[in-house]
Protein backbone atom coordinates (compact mmCIF):
# COMPACT_ATOMS: atom_id res chain seq x y z
CA UNK A 1 0.00 0.00 0.00
CA UNK A 2 1.17 3.73 -0.26
CA UNK A 3 2.53 4.93 2.18
CA UNK A 4 1.47 8.96 3.08
CA UNK A 5 2.98 10.96 5.36
CA UNK A 6 1.00 13.79 7.31
CA UNK A 7 2.37 16.97 8.93
CA UNK A 8 -0.58 18.78 10.46
CA UNK A 9 -0.68 21.09 13.70
CA UNK A 10 -4.38 21.22 14.04
CA UNK A 11 -5.34 17.93 15.56
CA UNK A 12 -9.16 17.79 14.26
CA UNK A 13 -7.44 18.69 10.42
CA UNK A 14 -5.07 15.77 11.25
CA UNK A 15 -7.67 12.96 12.36
CA UNK A 16 -9.78 13.76 9.42
CA UNK A 17 -6.90 13.97 6.69
CA UNK A 18 -5.83 10.92 8.08
CA UNK A 19 -8.73 8.76 8.16
CA UNK A 20 -9.93 9.99 5.01
CA UNK A 21 -6.94 8.73 3.22
CA UNK A 22 -6.99 5.26 5.51
CA UNK A 23 -10.18 4.48 4.41
CA UNK A 24 -9.01 4.46 0.65
CA UNK A 25 -6.32 1.77 1.42
CA UNK A 26 -3.12 4.10 2.41
CA UNK A 27 -0.54 3.95 5.37
CA UNK A 28 -0.34 7.04 7.06
CA UNK A 29 2.17 8.16 9.50
CA UNK A 30 1.36 11.67 10.91
CA UNK A 31 3.06 14.48 12.23
CA UNK A 32 2.42 17.48 14.44
CA UNK A 33 5.11 19.75 12.94
CA UNK A 34 7.30 20.36 9.61
CA UNK A 35 10.47 19.14 11.64
CA UNK A 36 9.75 15.89 13.13
CA UNK A 37 7.60 14.79 9.92
CA UNK A 38 10.52 15.74 8.08
CA UNK A 39 12.56 13.25 9.76
CA UNK A 40 9.60 10.07 9.32
CA UNK A 41 10.24 11.46 5.83
CA UNK A 42 13.85 10.67 5.79
CA UNK A 43 13.17 7.56 7.89
CA UNK A 44 10.26 5.73 5.88
CA UNK A 45 10.66 7.50 2.35
CA UNK A 46 6.70 7.67 1.31
CA UNK A 47 5.09 7.92 -1.93
CA UNK A 48 3.75 11.14 -0.42
CA UNK A 49 3.71 14.16 1.68
CA UNK A 50 0.96 15.91 2.67
CA UNK A 51 1.83 19.19 4.76
CA UNK A 52 0.19 22.58 6.52
CA UNK A 53 2.00 25.56 5.81
CA UNK A 54 1.42 27.40 9.39
CA UNK A 55 3.19 24.70 11.73
CA UNK A 56 5.42 24.89 15.09
CA UNK A 57 9.30 24.64 15.02
CA UNK A 58 9.28 24.09 11.16
CA UNK A 59 6.71 25.60 8.67
CA UNK A 60 5.79 24.07 5.67
CA UNK A 61 7.45 25.81 3.48
CA UNK A 62 10.96 25.32 5.15
CA UNK A 63 9.94 21.32 5.48
CA UNK A 64 9.55 21.86 1.66
CA UNK A 65 13.18 23.61 1.23
CA UNK A 66 14.84 21.19 3.20
CA UNK A 67 13.21 17.67 1.35
CA UNK A 68 13.94 19.44 -2.16
CA UNK A 69 17.17 20.01 -1.23
CA UNK A 70 18.15 16.13 0.30
CA UNK A 71 19.04 14.36 -3.01
CA UNK A 72 17.43 10.58 -1.17
CA UNK A 73 13.74 12.70 -0.74
CA UNK A 74 13.60 15.03 -3.25
CA UNK A 75 11.24 13.16 -5.62
CA UNK A 76 8.96 12.94 -3.02
CA UNK A 77 5.56 14.71 -4.48
CA UNK A 78 4.52 17.35 -1.98
CA UNK A 79 0.79 18.44 -1.39
CA UNK A 80 0.88 21.72 0.86
CA UNK A 81 -2.56 22.70 2.78
CA UNK A 82 -3.69 26.43 3.10
CA UNK A 83 -6.15 28.79 4.07
CA UNK A 84 -7.53 31.50 1.78
CA UNK A 85 -6.07 34.11 3.65
CA UNK A 86 -2.39 32.56 3.48
CA UNK A 87 -3.07 32.35 -0.92
CA UNK A 88 -0.93 35.48 -1.18
CA UNK A 89 2.24 33.40 -0.59
CA UNK A 90 1.42 29.75 -2.55
CA UNK A 91 2.77 30.82 -5.44
CA UNK A 92 6.22 30.97 -3.60
CA UNK A 93 5.55 27.37 -2.70
CA UNK A 94 4.30 26.30 -6.24
CA UNK A 95 7.44 27.57 -7.86
CA UNK A 96 9.74 26.03 -5.24
CA UNK A 97 9.02 22.50 -5.45
CA UNK A 98 5.12 22.05 -4.15
CA UNK A 99 3.15 19.41 -6.71
CA UNK A 100 -0.25 20.90 -5.62
CA UNK A 101 -2.34 22.48 -2.94
CA UNK A 102 -5.56 22.10 -1.46
CA UNK A 103 -7.46 25.11 -0.06
CA UNK A 104 -8.86 24.30 3.74
CA UNK A 105 -11.99 23.83 4.43
CA UNK A 106 -11.92 21.22 1.75
CA UNK A 107 -14.07 18.49 0.74
CA UNK A 108 -12.89 14.79 1.61
CA UNK A 109 -12.70 14.21 -2.29
CA UNK A 110 -10.73 16.87 -3.21
CA UNK A 111 -8.35 15.56 -1.01
CA UNK A 112 -8.66 11.70 -2.62
CA UNK A 113 -8.41 13.43 -5.83
CA UNK A 114 -5.27 15.19 -5.18
CA UNK A 115 -3.65 12.26 -4.04
CA UNK A 116 -4.64 10.10 -6.27
CA UNK A 117 -3.17 12.46 -8.61
CA UNK A 118 0.46 12.29 -7.15
CA UNK A 119 0.44 9.20 -6.73
CA UNK A 120 -0.50 8.02 -10.16
CA UNK A 121 2.45 10.98 -11.24
CA UNK A 122 4.88 8.77 -9.11
CA UNK A 123 4.04 5.39 -10.61
CA UNK A 124 4.44 7.09 -14.34
CA UNK A 125 7.76 7.98 -13.59
CA UNK A 126 8.77 4.17 -11.79
CA UNK A 127 7.16 2.88 -14.79
CA UNK A 128 9.40 5.17 -17.79
CA UNK A 129 12.30 4.18 -15.57
CA UNK A 130 11.34 0.56 -15.99
CA UNK A 131 10.73 0.49 -19.16
CA UNK A 132 12.92 2.74 -21.39
CA UNK A 133 10.13 5.05 -22.71
CA UNK A 134 11.14 7.90 -20.02
CA UNK A 135 11.04 10.37 -22.66
CA UNK A 136 7.45 9.77 -23.90
CA UNK A 137 6.48 10.07 -20.01
CA UNK A 138 8.68 13.03 -19.54
CA UNK A 139 6.65 14.81 -21.74
CA UNK A 140 3.56 13.52 -20.71
CA UNK A 141 4.47 14.64 -17.35
CA UNK A 142 5.19 18.29 -18.35
CA UNK A 143 1.73 18.59 -20.43
CA UNK A 144 0.42 17.64 -16.55
CA UNK A 145 2.56 20.39 -15.15
CA UNK A 146 1.62 22.89 -17.28
CA UNK A 147 -2.11 21.47 -16.61
CA UNK A 148 -1.82 21.49 -12.81
CA UNK A 149 -0.04 25.36 -13.48
CA UNK A 150 -3.14 26.29 -15.17
CA UNK A 151 -5.73 24.47 -12.96
CA UNK A 152 -3.69 26.54 -10.02
CA UNK A 153 -4.61 29.60 -11.53
CA UNK A 154 -8.06 29.33 -12.35
CA UNK A 155 -8.69 28.41 -8.93
CA UNK A 156 -6.81 31.68 -7.56
CA UNK A 157 -8.18 33.69 -10.13
CA UNK A 158 -11.74 32.35 -8.88
CA UNK A 159 -10.92 33.02 -5.37
CA UNK A 160 -10.04 36.63 -6.02
CA UNK A 161 -13.16 37.02 -7.77
CA UNK A 162 -15.26 35.88 -5.01
CA UNK A 163 -13.67 37.44 -2.26
CA UNK A 164 -12.83 41.35 -4.12
CA UNK A 165 -15.08 41.39 -6.98
CA UNK A 166 -13.43 43.99 -9.66
CA UNK A 167 -15.47 47.04 -10.91
CA UNK A 168 -16.55 46.64 -14.68
CA UNK A 169 -14.51 48.24 -16.94
CA UNK A 170 -15.94 51.06 -19.32
CA UNK A 171 -14.56 53.61 -22.10
CA UNK A 172 -14.12 56.48 -19.90
CA UNK A 173 -11.49 57.28 -17.15
CA UNK A 174 -12.21 56.13 -13.74
CA UNK A 175 -12.50 59.02 -11.14
CA UNK A 176 -11.99 57.55 -7.25
CA UNK A 177 -12.55 59.89 -4.32
CA UNK A 178 -10.93 57.71 -2.36
CA UNK A 179 -7.80 54.79 -2.59
CA UNK A 180 -4.48 53.55 -1.99
CA UNK A 181 -1.95 53.90 -3.65
CA UNK A 182 0.88 51.48 -2.90
CA UNK A 183 4.40 51.98 -4.39
CA UNK A 184 7.39 49.08 -4.00
CA UNK A 185 11.41 49.67 -5.14
CA UNK A 186 13.52 47.16 -5.04
CA UNK A 187 16.29 48.81 -2.76
CA UNK A 188 20.01 48.26 -3.49
CA UNK A 189 19.45 47.39 -7.18
CA UNK A 190 22.58 49.16 -9.03
CA UNK A 191 24.73 47.46 -5.88
CA UNK A 192 23.38 43.84 -7.07
CA UNK A 193 23.76 45.18 -10.57
CA UNK A 194 27.73 45.26 -10.32
CA UNK A 195 27.81 42.12 -9.14
CA UNK A 196 25.46 39.45 -10.56
CA UNK A 197 25.23 39.15 -14.81
CA UNK A 198 22.36 40.27 -16.42
CA UNK A 199 20.51 36.64 -16.39
CA UNK A 200 21.41 36.64 -12.86
CA UNK A 201 19.62 40.01 -12.10
CA UNK A 202 16.85 39.35 -14.30
CA UNK A 203 16.19 36.46 -12.64
CA UNK A 204 16.35 37.34 -9.92
CA UNK A 205 14.09 40.41 -9.88
CA UNK A 206 11.24 38.36 -11.83
CA UNK A 207 11.44 35.79 -9.06
CA UNK A 208 10.67 38.74 -6.37
CA UNK A 209 7.53 40.72 -9.20
CA UNK A 210 6.22 37.24 -10.17
CA UNK A 211 5.37 36.46 -6.38
CA UNK A 212 4.76 40.49 -6.05
CA UNK A 213 2.16 40.34 -8.83
CA UNK A 214 0.05 37.30 -7.52
CA UNK A 215 0.48 39.18 -3.75
CA UNK A 216 -1.05 42.26 -5.40
CA UNK A 217 -4.00 40.83 -7.68
CA UNK A 218 -4.86 38.40 -4.32
CA UNK A 219 -5.15 41.44 -2.35
CA UNK A 220 -7.82 42.96 -4.82
CA UNK A 221 -5.78 45.96 -6.54
CA UNK A 222 -7.54 47.80 -9.25
CA UNK A 223 -4.54 48.29 -11.26
CA UNK A 224 -0.75 47.88 -11.38
CA UNK A 225 1.57 48.47 -13.38
CA UNK A 226 5.63 48.30 -13.83
CA UNK A 227 7.96 51.44 -13.06
CA UNK A 228 11.66 50.66 -14.09
CA UNK A 229 12.48 47.95 -11.55
CA UNK A 230 9.31 49.22 -9.21
CA UNK A 231 5.56 48.71 -9.10
CA UNK A 232 2.76 50.66 -8.74
CA UNK A 233 -0.41 49.38 -7.67
CA UNK A 234 -4.19 51.42 -6.79
CA UNK A 235 -6.34 49.77 -4.61
CA UNK A 236 -10.38 51.11 -4.42
CA UNK A 237 -13.11 49.63 -2.37
CA UNK A 238 -15.30 47.36 -4.77
CA UNK A 239 -19.22 47.34 -5.41
CA UNK A 240 -19.05 44.51 -2.98
CA UNK A 241 -20.01 46.42 0.46
CA UNK A 242 -19.16 43.51 2.25
CA UNK A 243 -15.03 43.45 0.84
CA UNK A 244 -12.59 44.84 3.25
CA UNK A 245 -11.79 48.37 2.59
CA UNK A 246 -8.94 49.14 0.14
CA UNK A 247 -6.32 50.82 3.09
CA UNK A 248 -6.47 47.71 4.73
CA UNK A 249 -5.93 44.96 1.40
CA UNK A 250 -3.07 47.55 0.72
CA UNK A 251 -1.58 47.24 4.02
CA UNK A 252 -1.86 43.70 3.35
CA UNK A 253 -0.19 43.44 -0.10
CA UNK A 254 2.39 45.85 1.33
CA UNK A 255 3.36 43.23 4.33
CA UNK A 256 3.59 40.09 1.83
CA UNK A 257 5.99 42.12 -0.64
CA UNK A 258 8.38 42.30 2.50
CA UNK A 259 8.24 38.78 2.99
CA UNK A 260 8.85 38.28 -0.34
CA UNK A 261 11.84 40.58 -0.80
CA UNK A 262 13.01 38.11 2.56
CA UNK A 263 12.48 35.00 0.65
CA UNK A 264 14.13 35.93 -2.43
CA UNK A 265 16.92 36.94 -0.34
CA UNK A 266 17.14 33.58 1.22
CA UNK A 267 17.12 32.30 -2.66
CA UNK A 268 20.48 34.27 -3.50
CA UNK A 269 22.26 33.53 -0.07
CA UNK A 270 21.77 30.04 -1.43
CA UNK A 271 22.60 30.74 -5.22
CA UNK A 272 25.29 32.54 -4.57
CA UNK A 273 27.33 31.54 -1.32
CA UNK A 274 30.54 33.29 -2.47
CA UNK A 275 29.38 36.69 -4.14
CA UNK A 276 29.18 38.74 -0.99
CA UNK A 277 25.84 40.36 -2.40
CA UNK A 278 24.68 43.11 -0.90
CA UNK A 279 21.47 42.82 1.32
CA UNK A 280 17.79 42.07 -1.91
CA UNK A 281 15.25 44.39 0.29
CA UNK A 282 12.34 46.56 -1.09
CA UNK A 283 10.52 49.84 0.43
CA UNK A 284 7.41 50.20 0.20
CA UNK A 285 5.21 53.14 0.33
CA UNK A 286 1.21 53.69 0.98
CA UNK A 287 -0.98 56.72 0.52
CA UNK A 288 -4.62 57.34 -0.10
CA UNK A 289 -6.49 60.05 -1.71
CA UNK A 290 -8.52 60.77 -5.09
CA UNK A 291 -7.35 58.72 -7.81
CA UNK A 292 -7.98 58.81 -11.50
CA UNK A 293 -6.86 55.86 -14.13
CA UNK A 294 -6.95 57.73 -17.31
CA UNK A 295 -6.83 55.78 -20.40
CA UNK A 296 -4.97 56.59 -23.34
CA UNK A 297 -4.55 55.31 -26.53
CA UNK A 298 -1.11 53.83 -27.58
CA UNK A 299 -0.17 55.83 -30.49
CA UNK A 300 2.42 53.21 -32.06
CA UNK A 301 -0.02 49.91 -31.52
CA UNK A 302 -3.32 51.65 -31.45
CA UNK A 303 -4.08 49.59 -27.70
CA UNK A 304 -5.51 51.54 -24.74
CA UNK A 305 -3.46 51.76 -21.92
CA UNK A 306 -4.18 52.69 -17.86
CA UNK A 307 -2.16 55.58 -16.25
CA UNK A 308 -2.67 56.39 -12.69
CA UNK A 309 -2.92 59.73 -12.18
CA UNK A 310 -3.30 62.23 -9.10
CA UNK A 311 -0.98 64.01 -6.70
CA UNK A 312 -1.46 61.11 -4.38
CA UNK A 313 0.47 58.55 -7.10
CA UNK A 314 3.39 61.39 -7.19
CA UNK A 315 3.13 62.10 -3.40
CA UNK A 316 3.39 58.01 -2.98
CA UNK A 317 6.45 57.79 -4.96
CA UNK A 318 8.44 60.51 -3.66
CA UNK A 319 6.93 59.13 0.07
CA UNK A 320 8.67 55.98 -0.28
CA UNK A 321 11.97 57.47 -1.49
CA UNK A 322 12.49 59.69 1.26
CA UNK A 323 11.46 56.79 3.99
CA UNK A 324 13.53 53.86 2.59
CA UNK A 325 16.50 56.84 3.09
CA UNK A 326 15.25 57.02 6.69
CA UNK A 327 15.26 53.34 7.08
CA UNK A 328 11.64 52.47 7.03
CA UNK A 329 10.62 49.69 5.05
CA UNK A 330 7.14 50.36 4.51
CA UNK A 331 5.96 54.37 5.48
CA UNK A 332 1.95 55.17 5.27
CA UNK A 333 1.05 58.32 5.61
CA UNK A 334 -1.32 59.71 8.07
CA UNK A 335 -4.45 59.85 6.19
CA UNK A 336 -4.10 56.25 5.05
CA UNK A 337 -3.79 55.21 8.52
CA UNK A 338 -7.15 56.66 9.64
CA UNK A 339 -8.68 54.28 7.03
CA UNK A 340 -7.40 51.36 9.23
CA UNK A 341 -7.49 52.61 12.64
CA UNK A 342 -7.16 50.11 15.28
CA UNK A 343 -5.33 47.47 12.78
CA UNK A 344 -1.99 49.11 12.60
CA UNK A 345 0.96 48.40 14.82
CA UNK A 346 3.00 51.55 13.23
CA UNK A 347 6.73 52.49 15.32
CA UNK A 348 8.30 55.74 14.52
CA UNK A 349 6.36 58.73 13.26
CA UNK A 350 7.51 61.79 11.16
CA UNK A 351 6.60 65.05 9.08
CA UNK A 352 8.74 63.92 6.03
CA UNK A 353 9.71 66.69 3.35
CA UNK A 354 9.14 65.68 -0.32
CA UNK A 355 10.94 67.36 -2.57
CA UNK A 356 9.49 69.99 -4.60
CA UNK A 357 6.62 70.38 -2.45
CA UNK A 358 6.32 73.03 0.38
CA UNK A 359 4.70 70.95 3.02
CA UNK A 360 6.03 68.43 4.50
CA UNK A 361 4.17 65.06 4.65
CA UNK A 362 2.88 63.38 8.33
CA UNK A 363 3.75 59.60 7.85
CA UNK A 364 4.38 56.51 9.92
CA UNK A 365 6.24 53.27 9.54
CA UNK A 366 3.89 50.65 9.22
CA UNK A 367 5.37 47.01 11.62
CA UNK A 368 2.26 45.08 11.65
CA UNK A 369 -1.43 44.50 11.18
CA UNK A 370 -3.34 43.46 14.49
CA UNK A 371 -6.30 41.72 11.70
Amino acid sequence: MPLIVLMEDDAATRMLVASVLKKDGYDVLSSDNGANGLALVREHKPDLVISDIQMPVMDGFAMLQALRADPAIAEIPVILLTSLLERAHMRIGMTSGADDYITKPFRPGELREAASAQLNRREMRAVAQATAVEAAVTSALEEQKHQLARLYEQKLAAGLSEKWPEAEGGTEDEKFASATVLFVDVLNYAALAEKLTAEELSETVRKFYNNAGDTVHLFGARHMQFVGEALLAVFVNSTDTLSVNHGLRAARAALGLVDAAKRVQKYLQAQFPHHKLPLFSVGVALHSGPVALAKLQDPLHGEIRILPVGDVVNATLLLQKQASNAGWTVVASVPMLRGITGAAQTGGRAMITLPGRTQPMDAAELLSLAV
